[in-house]
């Protein structure tokens, strides 16, 4: 299986790196303990807390898996690399909705950066994806559930 490139800014590598380093040291020894003071409780053919904490060990692993994957692809934008005569990833991009007469301001990242709550949107998204290279002063139309929207470009930043 051919695996896709992870493409991360440094701060969002720098995160993952962290997360992974938690589940790995502090995570691990939580879920060790538990299985522990689990085993303490006797037969195991019936022990909740035995099954759960295995379960929990279960999901760190596997997280862990999936963040050591991402790493060993990963694809970090330089910022150097990065300019604001075209939208591209790691840019933060203020638009003008023409419906709505408002303006949002995205900032675009990798699939794995998004964070909806931070307005981080990821280049596969459609929105992501009628932005990148259009220039400021565009008209971009995004194909949504609800009908086409429209947006104006009025600012590219890094």
């Amino acid at each position: 299986m051919e695996e896709k490139e992870v493409i991360l800014t440094q701060e969002g590598y720098d995160n993952i790196e962290k997360e992974l380093e938690y589940l790995r040291t502090e995570k691990r020894a939580e879920i060790a303990e538990r299985i522990k003071v689990a085993l303490g409780f006797g037969d195991l053919s019936e022990n909740s807390e035995y099954d759960e904490a295995k379960n929990a060990q279960a999901e760190n692993e596997t997280k862990i898996a999936e963040l050591e994957n991402k790493i060993r692809y990963a694809k970090i934008i330089d910022e150097k690399d990065i300019d604001t005569k075209t939208v591209q990833i790691g840019n933060t991009v203020k638009l003008y909705d023409v419906e709505f007469d408002e303006e949002i301001e995205y900032t675009i990242v990798g699939s794995t950066e998004v964070n909806l709550a931070e307005n981080k949107i990821s280049n596969e998204s459609p929105i992501g994806m009628a932005l990148l290279g259009s220039k400021k002063g565009a008209t971009v139309e995004v194909e949504a559930p609800a009908g086409i929207i429209k947006y104006e470009i009025r600012s590219i930043k890094k």
